[in-house]
C-alpha cells in the first residue's frame, strides 16, 4: 500500500509540474462552458428567420399551411427554394425552414397523422420546436377533418371550410423558455467529454514516457509491480477526471446561474461511469502505441471523430438516421442521451440502460486493454 500511495504522488507531482496540464485539465472545461453560453445565449425570445419551401403545387391545404406559419408570432417568413433555404440555413441568413414535400395536402386529405413535411435548421430545437409543435397541431386537425369526411371529398371542403373560418378566437399566454438552458447544459457536457478523454489519454501516456526514458525500467528493478504502476496511473486519471466533472459542475450551477432543470448531483453516476469508459479506452491506445508519438496519433484519429458524430459538438436531431445509429456504438452518446433524459424530467427506469451500457463499455475497453498489455513483449509487460 505504501508503494502504491507514493507511485499517486509521485504521478500527481510529474503531472501538475506541467503548467499545460492546469490548463489542459481544468481551464479548458470552463472555456466550453462559456462557450456554450454564448452559443445558445441569445434566446428565442426574438423574430425567427423561417425559410418556406412549397413542393405541393397549387393545393389550397398546402397554401393555407403556409400562411398559418408565416401568421405565426415572432415569426419572419421567406418563401423560396429547397436549394436556396439551405444555402441560406448554412449561412445563417435563416433560423430554420418548412418543406411542404409533393403529396402533403393529399396526405392530410386522407386522414394521415404524417403528412410530408420536414423542418430543417442547424440550430437544433431552439430554432424548430415552436414551428413544429404548432405546425403538428394544424396538421393533425385537418388531418382529423380528412379522416371525418372518410374519403368524401365534398363533406371534407364543407368542413374545413369551417375550419378555415372558426367561429371562436384563441388567446395565448407567453411562458418562459428553458430551451436555451437546456442546450447550454447538453453543449458544455458535449465540450467536457471530449476533454475528459483527452486528458485521460494523455495521463496515460505517462506510463509510455516513462517507457521511452527508462523511468518505468528502473521502477520496476525496485519492489514495485507493473500491476501495482499501472493501477496508481488509474487512480491518479480518475481521481483527476473527477476533479474536471465537479469543476464544470460548480461552473455551471453557481458562477454562470444556468438553470439545470434537476440538481446538478444527479448527472454524477453518468459522469463517472463515463470516466471509466474514458479512462479503458485511454488504456487500449496506449496498449496499442509504440511510442507517445503514436498514442497522441491514435487519440487524434479515436476521440475527435467519434466526438463529432456521438454529437458532443452540435445536436443529433441535424444529424441524418445513419449517422445516429453508428452513434449508438459510442459511449459518449449514452452520457449525451442520459442528459437529455434527465433534463427531460424522466425516471430512473428509461435511463438506466444507459448506466448498464456505460459500464459495459468501460468493462470491454479494460479487457481489451489487459489482454493487449498481457501479449505485449516489448521490454516488459505491464499486467
Amino acid at each position: 500500500m505504501n508503494n502504491f500511495i507514493w507511485l499517486i504522488r509521485k504521478t500527481v507531482r510529474t503531472t501538475f509540474r506541467r503548467k499545460m496540464s492546469w490548463f489542459l485539465f481544468f481551464v479548458l472545461p470552463i472555456i466550453g462552458v462559456m462557450l456554450a453560453m454564448l452559443i445558445n445565449g441569445n434566446g428565442t425570445s426574438g423574430t425567427l428567420r423561417v425559410g418556406i419551401v412549397n413542393l405541393d403545387g397549387g393545393e389550397t391545404i398546402a397554401r393555407d399551411a403556409a400562411a398559418f406559419v408565416t401568421g405565426l408570432d415572432n415569426i419572419d417568413s421567406t418563401e423560396t427554394d429547397e436549394a436556396t433555404l439551405k444555402h441560406d440555413i448554412a449561412a445563417g441568413k435563416l433560423d430554420s425552414g418548412v418543406i411542404f414535400e409533393s403529396g402533403f395536402s393529399a396526405a392530410l386529405r386522407g386522414g394521415s397523422s404524417e403528412p410530408h413535411v420536414r423542418i430543417v435548421s442547424v440550430k437544433g430545437a431552439q430554432a424548430t420546436a415552436y414551428v413544429k409543435s404548432l405546425l403538428q397541431n394544424y396538421a393533425a386537425n385537418v388531418a382529423a377533418i380528412g379522416k371525418a369526411s372518410q374519403g368524401d371529398s365534398a363533406a371534407f371542403e364543407r368542413m374545413y371550410a369551417g375550419y378555415r373560418q372558426p367561429s371562436f378566437k384563441l388567446t395565448a399566454s407567453m411562458l418562459k423558455d428553458t430551451s436555451n438552458n437546456k442546450d447550454a447544459i447538453y453543449q458544455s457536457i458535449g465540450y467536457l467529454i471530449t476533454f475528459m478523454m483527452f486528458s485521460a489519454v494523455n495521463l496515460t501516456d505517462l506510463i509510455l514516457k516513462e517507457k521511452e526514458n527508462r523511468t518505468f525500467l528502473r521502477l520496476l528493478s525496485s519492489p514495485l509491480s507493473a500491476r501495482t504502476y499501472v493501477l496508481a496511473n488509474v487512480a491518479v486519471n480518475f481521481f483527476i477526471l473527477l476533479l474536471q466533472i465537479a469543476v464544470v459542475l460548480v461552473c455551471m450551477t453557481y458562477v454562470f446561474h444556468i438553470d439545470t432543470a434537476v440538481p446538478a448531483y444527479r448527472f454524477l453516476p453518468a459522469l463517472l461511469l463515463f470516466a471509466l469508459a474514458a479512462i479503458s479506452l485511454s488504456l487500449v491506445v496506449v496498449a496499442f502505441a509504440k511510442s507517445s508519438k503514436t498514442a497522441g496519433a491514435l487519440q487524434n484519429l479515436i476521440i475527435t471523430p467519434t466526438c463529432l458524430l456521438a454529437g458532443c459538438f452540435f445536436p443529433m436531431d441535424i444529424m441524418p438516421d445513419t449517422m445516429k445509429r453508428i452513434a449508438t456504438f459510442m459511449p459518449q452518446h449514452w452520457l449525451l442521451d442520459t442528459v437529455n433524459k434527465l433534463q427531460a424530467g424522466e425516471a430512473f427506469g428509461s435511463w438506466s440502460l444507459n448506466l448498464a451500457i456505460l459500464l459495459a463499455f468501460a468493462a470491454a475497453f479494460a479487457i481489451i486493454a489487459i489482454y493487449r498489455f498481457s501479449r505485449n513483449n516489448d521490454t516488459r509487460q505491464f499486467v
